[in-house]
């Protein structure tokens, strides 16, 4: 296993945790109604001091949008760094699996079908939110039930059975949006290009505590996925259970992508580019990598989000462009530097 300071690790989550607290102030103060750091550190100690319009500006739109930025891109940070320990893939990314697609059809299907739907006791964006939870999870598992082969979940044909779902999804969205009118083919088209504009209070309260509860229960595996990194046999003979350590990380990091996809809708990189660069830095041990994935995937979604909505003041970029604007650039400087892929072990 390559050797790495252990001292980086605490250096590296002090310098993350003090980058998302000037970030949050950062995000809360930046907008078509601005709002002095000093005030918005004011704001945070003693919401009462708030006007109604500035109380509504940050309560009801900028925080849940901050926190939704790092509630999401924390989930797709730790499910990459899972992914990437089961599947033995340096590359490998929470898409691949099939979520994104699954879950871009069934929101594509439910914007298409939204005024046959309008008679449901459900709001619209979360019931585009539901389906798209259903649609990603629901695919996940059809690809991890094509992956079985006696009874063992085989990672090379994962990956081919993923890129066949997305494959197939693909199509299926383009047929959606052949069919669809003006204005649903550009509700698809911005849900595609991911966006936290829409996840408010109701969304959160559903997603977020289940995106941190499924990071803790895999911050619990951290032992186990160490010991895969040395090679299926040697894992059972560390004692440890590698059928159903893979049956389990894997159902937690599609249940963290899922509900992340639900939330934003499809956002690149950040699963692939986060685990990516910290295990660069830090060494291959999840016991510090998964959270320091989790604090620097909220971290950087948090800075794409709010330059995403500072650019173009009043309008904003899609922040899932954003984050592919930054991050394909940025991996693919260091591949051309490194001319080779990380070491996993």
């Amino acid at each position: 296993m390559t050797t790495v300071p252990r001292r980086r690790a605490w250096p590296s989550a002090l310098i993350l945790i003090a980058g998302l607290a000037v970030v949050v102030v950062w995000a809360l103060g930046t907008g078509p109604f601005p709002l002095p750091w000093q005030q918005a550190i004011n704001v945070l100690l003693s919401p009462s001091t708030l006007s109604p319009a500035e109380h509504s500006v940050l309560f009801t739109l900028r925080l849940p949008r901050v926190l939704a930025a790092l509630v999401v891109g924390s989930g797709l940070a730790v499910a990459g760094c899972v992914f990437q320990a089961v599947l033995r893939n340096p590359l490998a990314d929470p898409g691949f699996i099939g979520v994104s697609g699954g879950a871009a059809v069934a929101a594509a299907a439910c914007l298409a079908g939204l005024g046959q739907l309008a008679a449901l006791p459900v709001a619209p964006q979360l019931l585009v939110s539901l389906a798209a939870l259903a649609g990603g999870i629901g695919s996940a598992v059809l690809v991890i039930r094509i992956a079985r082969v006696d009874g063992q979940t085989q990672a090379v044909t994962l990956l081919l059975a993923g890129l066949a779902i997305n494959a197939l999804a693909g199509g299926l969205l383009g047929l959606i949006a052949y069919t669809a009118n003006d204005p649903t083919l550009r509700a698809i088209t911005l849900w595609l290009f991911g966006s936290l504009a829409r996840a408010g209070w109701p969304e959160l309260v559903i997603g977020a505590p289940a995106i941190v509860i499924g990071i803790i229960l895999l911050w619990r595996l951290t032992p186990s996925l160490n010991a895969l990194l040395l090679g299926d046999a040697e894992a059972g003979h560390l004692g440890v259970d590698v059928r159903r350590l893979r049956i389990v990380a894997i159902g937690l990091a599609v249940l963290c992508t899922a509900i992340a996809v639900a939330l934003a809708g499809i956002i690149g990189f950040v699963g692939l580019m986060v685990p990516h660069m910290l295990r660069l830095w830090i060494g291959p041990d999840h016991r510090r990598l998964l959270p320091l994935s989790a604090l620097g995937g909220a971290l950087l979604l948090a800075i794409a989000d709010t330059m995403a909505r500072a650019v173009v003041q009043p309008a904003e970029i899609p922040v899932g462009i954003v984050c592919a604007l930054l991050g394909a650039p940025f991996f693919l400087g260091l591949l051309l530097r490194d001319r080779r892929l990380p070491e996993l072990v």
